[in-house]
């Protein structure tokens, strides 16, 4: 499974990527607004930093403006990928950009039927969103396995990016179900680090260590 960090932060970027755990990063127009910065350098800037698929949403609603904007967004860096909501003119969009090579994220997606929809436009990547479905009743992991089915199904190149992860378990289970990639907030992805037996054997260690009067170096 492919970790993506959620963000626009880049210091937090730069951090988790030099762990070897991110394989890109997914950005939206909330998250870019926080940061402060022009939109493109900020893409920019990520891009530099993490060689793999760093999403960046068009903020048009109409195919037209979409297509100028991913214009704009494609000339950043080669590993842009174009991110377009789920919508008529977002999957008008996708078949285009998708025909002529380019990377494309269709996001907020909450069904399966409308993530067939994105395969069939030739999506690289479609996000479901988990955390909202939970948030107002429904099981979203439920949604990551019947896509995972219908994709395997007919055997659709799109992969299942697994968003509005909340918590270290929405990412077990989506690996289990056989999500491709994984986008969480920094703080989620630092929290698959932790556990408290390795908090505790490695206290032990040390202290057994510090017993030695021993040095390495």
């Amino acid at each position: 499974m492919k970790f993506f960090v959620d963000t626009a932060d880049l210091n937090e970027i730069k951090d988790l990527a030099a762990t070897g755990m991110v394989d890109g990063v997914t950005t939206n127009p909330s998250l870019a607004a926080k940061s402060g910065k022009k939109f493109v350098d900020l893409i920019a800037e990520i891009c530099a930093v993490v060689p793999g698929p760093v999403s960046a949403e068009v903020t048009a609603l109409d195919h037209a403006t979409m297509m100028k904007e991913a214009a704009v967004l494609k000339k950043i860096a080669k590993n842009v990928t174009i991110k377009v909501p789920l919508t008529p003119d977002g999957l008008k969009t996708c078949k285009a950009l998708s025909s002529e090579g380019t990377m494309v994220n269709v996001t907020l997606c909450f069904s399966a039927n409308q993530a067939l929809l994105a395969a069939k436009a030739g999506a690289a990547f479609i996000s479901p969103f988990v955390g909202r479905l939970d948030d107002i009743g429904y099981d979203g992991l439920e949604l990551i396995a019947d896509i995972c089915q219908i994709y395997n199904n007919y055997e659709f190149k799109t992969e299942v990016l697994v968003a509005s992860i909340r918590h270290p378990v929405h990412v077990l289970q989506a690996a289990k179900l056989g999500a491709h990639v994984g986008t969480m907030p920094p703080s989620t992805l630092r929290a698959l680090f932790n556990h408290p037996l390795t908090d505790k054997g490695l206290k032990a260690f040390m202290d057994d260590w510090a017993k030695t009067g021993q040095s390495i170096i």
